[in-house]
Order: structure tokens, then sequence, then C-alpha cells
């Protein structure tokens, strides 16, 4: 188990005195990935490297990407943050639940902009959908401090635990990459018959689709599986 399988991944952060909060949080905790999609703020800047304090090499060594896929696609399991109840079927989970977690994996906790948070597109590549308990009647965190808190609890799990995740060494999780490529298959198959009707309904369809997809934790064998099924699928037209 490794810390280095840890991301923290900010969606459309805002400020640049938050994201350079947000690496001195990591580096607190010994993590070391820092992701960022479609930042504002010009990446890197003066302001960032300041507000990081000691935590430049973070800065230095983080990715940037101007789509979620891309983001994602070397990820097992994403961990969506959200001060909001989602009326989706993805299962919700608290900090507790982070013990039950497989930190084995390459995990990805994902962070909405300052101003808007999360949308329901964005939490429908996730694989669970995470919220720090607070103040019912003030719910609203920092984007830094959100952070940090889940940082300081993944970090103690981490060094608690002391017993492998039992799991059969034939059987290989499928990566992010490999379920979005099934997925971009499903979908285009489906854009030829002209499945996606009404128009409108075609955002909530697509994130209903990635949400059944991403909870069902495949392994690479059932997801070739199902490639093959869709590419057959495609040809029989």
């Amino acid at each position: 188990m490794s810390k280095n399988n840890i991301s923290f991944i900010l969606h459309k952060p805002q400020l640049s005195e938050n994201i350079g909060a947000c690496a001195r949080a990591i580096k607190n905790f010994s993590f070391k990935k820092l992701i960022l999609i479609n930042p504002k703020p010009i990446f890197p800047n003066d302001k960032i490297f300041a507000t990081s304090v000691g935590a430049k090499n973070i800065i230095n060594q983080s990715k940037v990407y101007e789509n979620n896929e891309k983001a994602f696609k070397d990820i097992d399991i994403v961990i969506a943050t959200s001060a909001r109840f989602r009326n989706k079927n993805i299962k919700h989970i608290n900090l507790d639940d982070l013990k039950k977690i497989d930190f084995k994996k390459k995990v990805g906790f994902l962070f909405g902009s300052e101003a808007s948070g999360l949308s329901n597109e964005e939490v429908s590549y996730a694989n669970y959908t995470l919220q720090i308990p607070t103040n019912p009647e003030f719910k609203s965190l920092n984007l830094s401090h959100s952070l940090i808190i889940i940082a300081q609890v993944v970090s103690s799990i981490i060094k608690m635990r002391t017993k492998p995740f039992q799991k059969s060494k034939k059987v290989k999780p499928a990566s992010k990459k490999e379920i979005q490529s099934m997925i971009n298959l499903c979908l285009s198959n489906l854009e030829d018959i002209n499945f996606f009707k009404p128009k409108e309904k075609k955002p909530v369809m697509l994130q209903n689709l990635r949400n059944i997809f991403y909870k069902m934790e495949l392994s690479d064998k059932e997801t070739r599986i199902l490639s093959s099924v869709f590419a057959s699928l495609g040809k029989k037209r």
C-alpha cells in the first residue's frame, strides 16, 4: 500500500491561493499527486507558488488536463466530494467508509470549483460520492480545507491498516481508460441507432449510463467481453 496511489483532483479551480493551499495540504500528509482539470488561473503562477509555501515540488510535478476522461484514464476509483446529496444511483459514502476502500488501487479524490462545486456531469464519472459532515445549516467548506480533512483521514487509514485486501491474483480490475473505451464504444453504437431521444434528455442519459458502468467495478476481462459485445452489435446493423 502506497501513498503514491492517491491523487487529489481539482476540477476547474478558480483561485491561485486555493491551488497553492491544496498543494501544501497534500504535502502535509506526505502525498505527492495533484491533478488539475481546466484551472482558471494561469498554471503555475507566482501566487500559487507563494501560497504553497514549501510544497513547490507538488506544483512542479502536478498534471493538468483539459477534460475529465484524460484526467481519470489512469485512476481505478474516483471519489467525488460533494456538500449535497445527489439524486443519482451512485453509492454515497462518509469519511468512515474510506476504511473499506482498497488503497492498493489508484484512487482519485475529485473536488469541484469554489463557486459551483461538482455538476452531475462530473459526478457521473465517479464510483462514489463523499460528503464531509458539517453544520447542516452551513455546509460550505473552503476547497483546501476539504482536501486537508480527507488527506488526514486517508493518511491515518493507510498508517493503521495492517491486513491487505484479499483478492484473487487472477482477477485484474479494469483501468479507467479501459472502461472509458468500452463506454465510448457503447455510446457510439447507441448514437448510430438514434437511441438518445428526446435530444434534451441526452446529457442525463449519458450520466446515468456512466454511473452504471463505473459502479460495477469490472475486471479487465469483463470489460473486454463487453467491448466485444458492443462491437459485434455494431457490425450487425
